[in-house]
């Protein structure tokens, strides 16, 4: 009756709301069909997700200036599944094409079975029964005192040879009964389930398929939604690519993933110590012995939301993963600590070995915010052994700005702007074994900020550290994001991750409230090892204003390096305080030609199932995975125009809507940034239909 009676409520709120709000909520000129369209999408998301919901979140959206567009993404992920929904017939096709499959490994599921409802644990036995690949086992211990437990699960296997059912007594733990359940497994790679979750009917097939393209692989993990008790799928994790430091800081992988099993051996399994976390502590020791991973971007798993059981409190399973980490450390032979993170995720500090000296080279245009800029890392920075190089460019006299200080150097430059060129020269003037490359308009607001950031940079297989970059604001609780990491790709060439977004606030999976890897980050504030930085050549002086940083961290990932976020290393950016932003055409034309191709394939750290129009991890509006279609498809969803134009892009067929965007698209002032660096997928696609009969 609640959904029934929500709508006439809000109609009759919507009419009672002053012209202020709706002024706000609609921009000028919007149609009446489109503010009908509005109407009808708030009501669908009261309906879904509840009034007090749909408020909260309008309301932190009215900084978009198109609410109309905010408000077509509230429901993305129903949108997503209705067009990844898996038809009769594409199942029937999977299963004949996994018959034939060269390699048909067995995948033995382990299932341990405590005190859960009967309907959840049949729903979880039948989701691997109605696999469309035939090769696998189930194995389920039974450690429930219910009888009704029991019951349930003797017809299965009564009907079927390939589910394995054991009884242990006295209520044995999560780990004793997955150990149980491995030793009954005969399996080459295994898979978790909990009794409450379900799989994807491809999940297997996925996995296998995976494993015919790359038989080596070792472990294989998928994206993972979760289910409401009225068995609405909710919480969507689209996950990054394998993601070493992320899983430091959380365990990602979860649901589904796949080992294989003589790795699971040679680890020896679950450990009793850590149960509320056993997983965790099994993929931590798994992956420091292989880096063979492999993930799958498709929701493969479906983790019921049930109220906690009590059988182990939340307090439990987080210590029992900081000693996980803890003990991951002392086997990487590395020293450091860990404690709690922000949300429900952790932080590993690394120990700063022989505190090297640390280069802050700051090339200063106007002598607008050097001075405070400098005043805030002598004043606030905590780690000692640092110098601080300013490249004079205002042609003032800096040293009378300035404070003073032995740690402080000024070197003039009068030539013509260029921030590779710049930055390139001025390692000469430094004798740092590490590099920070700061924008004169920021300021420092966490005294760890240095030694955050030369934690990770010590490490020998890390390439860029990039930090936490915040507007200004008369409040820290107030302050919105202006740097957490970036996405190749997105909105154009590439993007901040989470830009204005409020960053005290809870956002996609708290990614930007954790350590974790990253194609590449921005060079308002970014550390490097001298090293690194000539291996690579340094800064790429074609570029002279934008995209520098970009380049060169995606060169130190083409060597091998891992560029890292950290949110423990903070300051204020003033973006463009010291000059005008804007990226020139030719700076962008450079970087598509350099990087097109890491383009169009995709940021690996970045979801294919995640939309390429905005920062802030909205889901595709389609369930598309080439990434030039996915944006294409987002940006036609948002354009009525080109949805009317071309119908029948809606239905699969894009070639009309191709040519749109390969001629017209990617010179319309509106559309060109997201649609210019998959120029060329648009006319190679092109091309391919045309030579089809």
């Amino acid at each position: 009756m609640e959904k029934l009676t929500i709508r006439p409520i809000l109609r009759n709120r919507l009419i009672r709301s002053g012209s202020s709000l709706l002024n706000s909520l609609f921009p000028k000129g919007t149609r009446r069909g489109e503010f009908v369209s509005i109407i009808n999408a708030s009501l669908q998301v009261i309906s879904n997700e509840g009034l007090e919901s749909y408020i909260k979140q309008a309301l932190e959206k009215l900084k978009y200036r198109n609410f109309t567009v905010y408000l077509q993404k509230f429901n993305n992920y129903d949108t997503w599944l209705n067009c990844s929904q898996l038809t009769k017939e594409t199942l029937t096709e999977m299963r004949d094409k996994s018959s034939s499959f060269e390699y048909r490994p067995k995948i033995s599921i382990i299932m341990p079975v405590h005190n859960t409802d009967e309907k959840w644990l049949t729903a979880a036995i039948d989701s691997v029964s109605d696999q469309v690949y035939s090769n696998w086992e189930l194995c389920i211990v039974n450690t429930a005192n219910r009888s009704t437990v029991t019951d349930a699960l003797k017809p299965y296997t009564s009907r079927e040879s390939r589910i394995k059912v054991k009884r242990l007594e006295n209520e044995a733990s999560i780990s004793v009964a997955s150990n149980e359940a491995l030793r009954m497994s005969t399996g080459d790679f295994v898979g978790i389930l909990d009794c409450d979750g379900e799989l994807a009917p491809d999940a297997l097939y996925e996995v296998v398929r995976a494993l015919n393209e790359n038989p080596g692989l070792d472990l294989i993990y998928s994206d993972e939604d979760e289910k409401t008790f009225d068995g609405r799928r909710v919480e969507p994790f689209f996950k990054p690519d394998w993601s070493p430091d992320l899983l430091m800081s959380l365990n990602y992988i979860s649901h589904f993933s796949a080992v294989r099993r003589s790795l699971i051996e040679k680890v020896e399994g679950f450990r009793e110590q850590f149960e509320g976390n056993h997983d965790y502590d099994l993929f931590l020791r798994v992956t420091e012995i292989t880096n063979k991973i492999w993930h799958i971007p498709k929701i493969l798993y479906s983790q019921r939301q049930l109220p906690p059981t009590g059988l182990i409190t939340e307090h439990s399973k987080r210590i029992a993963a900081v000693k996980a980490l803890r003990e991951s450390l002392v086997r990487r032979k590395l020293k450091g600590d860990v404690s709690e993170g922000f949300g429900s995720s952790y932080r590993v500090r690394y120990c700063i070995e022989k505190n090297p000296l640390v280069s802050i080279i700051i090339p200063a245009r106007t002598s607008r915010h050097i001075s405070n800029c400098v005043r805030s890392i002598l004043e606030k920075t905590s780690y000692s052994n640092y110098e601080i190089l300013v490249i004079d460019r205002t042609g003032e006299d800096l040293a009378k700005i300035l404070p003073t200080s032995s740690r402080l150097k000024i070197s003039r430059d009068n030539s013509e702007f260029n921030f590779s060129r710049i930055n390139n020269q001025a390692i000469k003037f430094v004798r740092g074994e590490f590099f920070v490359f700061l924008n004169d308009d920021t300021e420092v607001i966490c005294q760890e900020w240095l030694s955050a950031m030369l934690e990770h940079s010590q490490r020998p297989e890390v390439g860029v550290v990039g930090t936490l970059l915040l507007y200004p604001a008369n409040k820290p609780e107030d302050a919105r994001i202006q740097h957490a990491g970036v996405l190749i790709g997105v909105g154009g060439v590439a993007c901040h991750a989470f830009i204005h977004l409020r960053a005290s606030y809870p956002h996609y999976f708290d990614l930007h409230r954790v350590i974790r890897n990253c194609s590449a980050v921005t060079g308002a504030c970014a550390m490097v090892k001298r090293k690194v930085f000539d291996e690579v050549g340094g800064f790429e002086e074609k570029l002279r204003v934008a995209y520098g940083d970009i380049d060169l961290c995606l060169r130190v990932l083409e060597k091998g390096y891992r560029n890292i976020y950290t949110p423990y290393s903070a300051m204020y950016h003033k973006e463009g305080g010291s000059r005008r932003s804007g990226h020139p055409d030719e700076d962008e034309v450079y970087m598509i030609n350099r990087w097109g191709n890491f383009i169009i394939k995709g940021d690996p750290y970045y979801n294919a199932n995640l939309t390429l129009l905005e920062t802030d991890y909205s889901i595709a509006s389609n369930a598309h995975t080439i990434r030039p279609l996915s944006v294409l498809m987002d940006y036609y969803n948002v354009r009525r125009d080109l949805r009317k134009k071309y119908p029948e892009a809606a239905e699969g067929d894009y070639k009309r809507l191709a040519e749109w965007a390969a001629t017209r698209g990617i010179t319309d002032p509106r559309s060109q940034p997201p649609l210019r660096p998959y120029a060329a997928y648009y006319s190679t696609y092109l091309s391919q239909q045309r030579s089809c009969p």
